[in-house]
């Protein structure tokens, strides 16, 4: 009989010098990044935004789906499609990214998907607001955990489950999260939660629950895998680890220049050449973004582009850069408005989360 802890060695280190195996390769293969010249998009095009799926896709259609809202209410809902585009529908700029981007340059390694720093992507989200939802059914006194249930259904760690994530009471009644059924204008494509789905702004990827279908408001604090295991700040594996929350602040450059098929190493002529990429943090808006053309010895301010009223979306940057012969390294860090920036160093821990270390772009400048 096959238990399900003899299906796959879960949260375990790369050993040193193990390269990418073919789990990792399996995965990576199912999930996707953002290409980082589409950067230069304001709003990613969905086929371009990150993706990850822990489980399977589920087929789901409109006619078919509701949203329940049950637990510590004065009122349970059951809502279809049609009564939940009948709400007022807001829509919202937000900047995602996962949790474990950055996860492949750590090293000892942890075994999951292996980002590299490519998860990330924004997007225009319409929905309803949650508290609006939360209001009608009536939130009681003593309410502690709002417990949000996707459809998408499968073992970690030995544990079956139903993907589910937990908010405060007070974090999910704020006013900017979303159940949305639309991106960029468009019903959400399947593997964006189609139909309905999750917004926390702020928040990294795996709080935004897909294919939303419960939501039970808890007096008591939530203590399932997602929460309580999965996504956890730890060192080793037998502490209780700090959960992982609101995004770091980070830059990422569109890289210059033209590539090298395999090893997507840059190649630009000597000149100058302006520099540019997206900046975000989900603690504070972006207030500066430096470069460095020397592998972070030296930095530079970049221009922000004006801000605008997407409190929850990046914003974009630029440098103008004098290339010279030879091969350098380009850097970008950004701060937040509370003093939060990029480390230099990256700080470890064993799933690989919150990595948000300075991007390093090695270009190599030819002559004609």
């Amino acid at each position: 009989m096959v238990r399900f802890e003899d299906i796959s060695t879960p949260a375990r280190l790369a050993e040193p010098g193990e390269g990418i195996g073919r789990d990792e390769l399996s995965l990576a293969a199912r999930n996707h990044g953002l290409p980082l010249e589409a950067l230069r998009y304001d709003l990613t095009p969905p086929g371009l935004h990150y993706v990850l799926t822990h489980y399977d896709i589920p087929y789901a259609e409109d006619a078919d789906w509701a949203l329940t809202i049950g637990g510590h209410v004065e009122r349970p809902l059951r809502l279809d499609m049609d009564e939940l585009r009948s709400y007022p529908a807001v829509t919202t700029r937000v900047t995602m990214e996962c949790a474990g981007n950055g996860r492949a340059l750590l090293s000892p390694r942890p075994v999951s998907q292996p980002w590299l720093v490519e998860a990330v992507g924004t997007a225009d989200w319409t929905g309803v607001p949650l508290w609006a939802l939360l209001a009608e059914a009536g939130v009681r006194d003593g309410a502690v955990d709002a417990v949000f249930t996707g459809a998408d259904h499968g073992i970690e760690r030995g544990v079956e489950q139903d993907y589910q994530r937990a908010l405060p009471i007070e974090t999910a009644t704020a006013e900017e999260i979303l159940v949305a059924y639309a991106m960029n204008g468009a019903p959400l494509p399947p593997q964006h939660g189609r139909p309905l789905r999750l917004v926390v702004p702020g928040w990294y990827g795996m709080a935004h629950v897909k294919w939303l279908r419960d939501i039970t408001i808890a007096a008591a604090p939530f203590t399932g895998f997602q929460q309580a295991t999965a996504y956890r700040l730890r060192q080793e594996p037998d502490e209780p680890g700090e959960p992982v929350t609101r995004i770091a602040p980070r830059a990422l450059m569109v890289p210059p220049g033209f590539p090298d098929f395999m090893s997507r190493a840059r190649v630009v002529r000597p000149g100058d050449h302006t520099l540019e990429g997206r900046a975000w943090s989900g603690h504070a808006p972006v207030t500066a973004v430096d470069v460095s053309t020397d592998d972070g010895r030296t930095w530079h301010p970049a221009a922000l582009d004006a801000s605008d009223d997407h409190r929850w979306a990046w914003r974009r940057w630029h440098f103008t850069w004098t290339a010279a012969l030879g091969t350098h390294v380009l850097c970008a860090r950004a701060t937040d408005a509370e003093g939060r920036t990029q480390p230099l160093t990256q700080p470890w821990n064993r799933g690989g989360f919150a990595n948000n270390l300075v991007q390093r772009v090695p270009v190599h400048c030819t002559g004609p």
